[in-house]
């Protein structure tokens, strides 16, 4: 999956895409890990109760020069994509993505594309 400008993760209704305000030190403030080539990356479970073995992850990718991202919700082994929308079968995964992402906009990592 390569870097975007704009995300929108399968059966969410909004549409997510870089702020111009993001900073590096922000993104390791959030707990963005630095790779070898110089992006950033972000997991976590989506489970409120138990992080360990958690059904959902979250999962976020930002490229070394802070121009692209990609983003997904996977199972727990992280190998396949999922939608959690999907008929409101997973209420606490999707209440703890959105708190994430609030965090991401209230950092100004992100911004709600109108």
């Amino acid at each position: 999956m390569a870097y975007t400008t704009t995300v929108k993760l399968p059966g969410d209704t909004k549409t997510y895409q870089l702020s111009t305000g993001i900073k590096k030190y922000t993104l390791m403030d959030l707990g963005f890990t630095k790779g070898k080539s110089g992006a950033f990356a972000y997991e976590r479970a989506l489970d409120p109760n138990s992080p360990y073995n958690a059904a959902f992850k979250f999962k976020m990718a930002v490229n070394a020069d802070l121009t692209g991202f990609k983003m997904s919700t996977v199972t727990g082994n992280g190998l396949q994509h999922v939608d959690i929308f999907k008929n409101e079968a997973h209420p606490e995964a999707v209440e703890q993505l959105n708190y994430i992402i609030k965090d991401f906009l209230d950092r100004d990592v992100l911004i709600v594309k109108a």
